[in-house]
């Protein structure tokens, strides 16, 4: 009998959140949030201890391969997991289950939401029934599908799994623990991305208090929460309450990471935006130049982090019109997004978005608007006829 070993490894991103706002152009901000690509190693008997260690190396690549952005790659090896898990130890162990989960993230990076739901589906059922209703994988397995549910803005489907995966954490782990922590982070993101700041604001304090507590005040962790909660404020224009805390996020990411993390991009980049949004464009710029050329430096030049560094800095030229600078770095991250994620990724259509935005400011009209119908074609079959970005395109189409 194959027993389940050790759990886990969780990873913070620093992952593109869209905001659309009806009437203005789109902008996409890079925000530190919580999903979770959960490694639940296996030590089978001795009969499958090959097949074991070669599930692990598996998993280990693909974690390896999606922090690259090299998302068709890893999905052939999280396939690959996935089928030798199965051989291992039964279709309906923890292990596979585990597999399942990291298959759907990639699908759901790649913006495949419907195979991505049946995935995190299956993948709790089996850790329901293997592992019993209130164990923290199970919490892990509800998060991961409210997560997918808040980015299809399905926001009553997402609240009661990130409730119910929040409960389960503090009655086995208690409630002062660093996954509670991240369960209030997320759920605190659902209320944020709805306009409900009142409700965010305590969750995302408490996050931030745990933290400090059980992990000491100068954590990276603790650097995700401050600006988490500056990202609040933000959007309230609160910007004398945000930038403090962005700035004490930035000096611990610089402290506990190193100058050229990309989590220190992250901070680059949305101390810029609170920058760019007080209209104060001179202290905005160098910092987008530096998050740039962090992500590409980290990563590549053809990452999709770079992508959305580069979305930004094209954002900040185009505010000011000065629309010559701006359009080769739309077009430039939009060519990114094509061929990391295919051409009909949402990121894509947030692209050709901002890019036919450009041309409509200048009121180039003939080139805006077949730009402005593939981006619509897009978000409608990614999300569905209500979401708000299918709003946003139809009314620059009106």
């Amino acid at each position: 009998m194959s027993r389940m070993g050790s759990v886990t490894t969780v990873l913070l991103n620093a992952l593109a959140i869209k905001r659309y706002t009806l009437g203005i152009q789109v902008k996409e901000l890079m925000r530190t949030r919580v999903t979770v690509f959960l490694f639940l190693l296996c030590r089978a008997t001795a009969s499958a201890h090959a097949q074991g260690t070669e599930w692990e190396a598996l998993n280990a690549e693909v974690m390896s391969l999606y922090q690259k952005g090299q998302y068709d790659r890893a999905l052939v090896l999280a396939k690959k997991s996935l089928d030798v898990a199965a051989k291992a130890v039964g279709p309906n162990h923890p292990s596979v289950a585990t597999s399942l989960n990291n298959l759907a993230l990639l699908h759901k990076a790649q913006g495949r939401y419907a195979q991505a739901e049946r995935l995190y589906k299956r993948s709790l059922a089996i850790r329901e029934n293997a592992l019993g209703a209130e164990h923290p994988a199970v919490a892990t397995s509800l998060n991961n599908l409210a997560e997918l549910y808040r980015s299809q803005a399905k926001y009553a489907q997402a609240e009661p799994l990130y409730k119910r995966s929040l409960a389960i954490r503090e009655k086995a782990l208690g409630p002062t623990h660093p996954a509670v922590a991240m369960s209030l982070n997320n759920l605190a993101l659902l209320y944020k991305t709805q306009g409900q700041y009142a409700e965010a604001e305590p969750l995302y304090k408490r996050s931030l208090a745990i933290r400090e507590k059980a992990l000491g005040p100068e954590h990276h962790y603790v650097a995700t929460s401050l600006n988490n909660l500056a990202e609040l404020y933000r959007s309230q224009a609160k910007y004398a309450e945000a930038e403090p805390l962005y700035k004490r996020s930035l000096a611990i990411r610089e402290k506990a990471l190193g100058p050229a993390h990309p989590d220190l991009a992250t901070s680059l980049n949305n101390l810029a935006e609170l920058y760019r949004s007080q209209a104060k464009y001179a202290q905005a710029e160098p910092l987008y130049r530096r998050s740039l050329a962090i992500s590409e430096t980290a990563f590549g030049p053809e990452h999709p982090a770079v992508a959305i560094s580069l979305n930004n800095l094209a954002l900040l030229y185009d505010t000011q019109g000065q629309y010559s600078q701006a359009e080769p770095l739309y077009k430039r991250s939009l060519k990114i997004r094509e061929k990391a994620f295919g051409p009909e990724h949402p990121s894509v259509a947030t692209s050709l978005h901002n890019l036919a935005s450009l041309y409509e400011s200048q009121t180039q009209y003939a080139q805006a608007e077949p730009l402005f119908k593939r981006s619509l074609e897009i978000r409608e079959k990614a999300f569905g006829s209500e979401h708000p970005s299918v709003a946003t395109s139809l009314h620059h189409l009106a």
